[in-house]
């Protein structure tokens, strides 16, 4: 049989709701991998306490997806930071100058998302209460 017909991803051949469900499955598949991860873990608690505050602290429905979303996005760069280093590791263990570049980047990524996070959060306590 040819590849064409015999797909090395099987999930390339699934059409419709099929497709959705397993994508699905594979998308909690990586939230468990993740959660292995300590700082990914942090940053769930984390976002368990800020959305909600989202609610409170937003004075109108745009401040409030604003906060919301930049909780949300530090745990996505974080995933993605996580598959970056994993990919890495898979290569092999050994020290390699471009394997640290790629991590450190991943990391630079965090680094800024949270920051931005924590700039917005901040600017937005200051308008609500000092303000």
């Amino acid at each position: 049989m040819s590849s064409v017909n015999n797909p090395v991803n099987p999930q390339k051949s699934r059409r419709g709701l099929e497709r959705i469900w397993h994508a699905t499955l594979i998308s909690l598949d990586g939230f468990r991998a993740a959660w292995k991860e300590a700082a990914f873990r942090q940053e769930v608690l984390c976002a368990i306490v800020m959305v909600p505050a989202a609610f409170w602290v937003g004075r109108t429905w745009a401040e409030t997806a604003l906060l919301a979303a930049v909780v949300v996005l530090v745990m996505i760069v974080e995933l993605l930071n996580t598959g970056i280093e994993a990919a890495i590791d898979r290569v092999g263990p050994e020290w390699h100058s471009f394997s640290k570049n790629a991590k450190d980047v991943g990391s630079a990524a965090v680094l800024l998302s949270i920051l931005l996070c924590c700039g917005i959060w901040f600017a937005a306590l200051w308008h609500r209460f000092a303000g």
